[in-house]
């Protein structure tokens, strides 16, 4: 079940096809006992209010090296100030990110954990429920017309899936695919330019179809005050480098948990 990641464009193309070369090695799998429950991601987020998903994040290609960081440190100040889940890097090239980054945060706190990955094999998402995730990244862009498969794999092995769009024909997918939780990426992730219109646009187009699920608003977050053009429409946002630059993450977190 691949996706045709040749007509993936620009530096996710580039990433999504050498992370199908490294996935290869990991069939078959040989991964260690998954946990018997996770904390459920799909009931943090549908919590009163705009729910936080507070991403752990060293690098990335549109900023390059963000900060250091110390994962489970920076997780548990996150949850100190009041995030609701976090996301969790294990892109290890672009994002520096780890496997192990994930263990540590899942031992540090016991809120509900989105592997942030680019998901190009199922494989991936068997690993991802050992490692203790509660939940999936699944991008349209990536998956195209198997994302609705790759959701249900999801499901079967007891994860929520995040099914991240950027555009009309993404949001189609992604509803006709069952999915539970929709994020509306403001990146452009060909050119990684982001448009904090393009939330707010796909999220009213999402619930004027009918979408009765979680709405996740995607990049570009720093302030509260970029928030009221979302809230009542969206359930939670993904905030990433603001909060890792910040130096202090459990205030950063308040400021807009807020």
């Amino acid at each position: 079940m691949k996706p045709d990641l040749s007509k993936v464009p620009g530096v996710l193309g580039e990433i999504s096809r050498r992370r199908y070369a490294e996935v290869l090695s990991l069939e078959p799998p040989h991964f260690p006992p998954a946990p018997e429950s996770v904390t459920s991601f799909l009931e943090a987020l549908k919590q009163p209010g705009l729910s936080l998903i507070a991403e752990v994040k060293r690098k990335s290609p549109s900023q390059g090296h963000i900060a250091p960081l110390d994962a489970a440190q920076v997780a548990r100040s996150y949850a100190l100030g009041g995030a609701r889940a976090i996301s969790v890097l294990t892109e290890p090239h672009y994002f520096a990110g780890s496997d192990q980054d994930l263990l540590e945060v899942g031992r540090a706190v016991d809120l509900p954990l989105l592997r942030k990955d680019f998901t190009v094999h199922p494989v991936q998402l068997e690993q991802a429920r050992s490692l203790g995730a509660s939940a999936v990244l699944l991008m349209v862009v990536v998956l195209g017309e198997l994302t609705a498969a790759y959701l249900q794999i999801a499901r079967q092995h007891g994860l929520d899936a995040l099914v991240e769009v950027h555009d009309e024909r993404e949001l189609e997918l992604a509803l006709s695919s069952g999915a539970e939780i929709i994020g509306v990426n403001n990146r452009n992730l060909v050119d990684l330019h982001i448009d904090l219109r393009t939330a707010p646009r796909l999220g009213r187009l999402a619930r004027e179809g009918g979408f009765a699920g979680i709405l996740v608003a995607e990049s570009g977050y720093g302030k509260a005050t970029e928030l009221a053009e979302i809230r009542g429409l969206f359930d939670a946002i993904l905030v990433g480098t603001s909060l890792v630059q910040s130096g202090d993450w459990a205030s950063a977190a308040q400021k807009l948990t807020l």
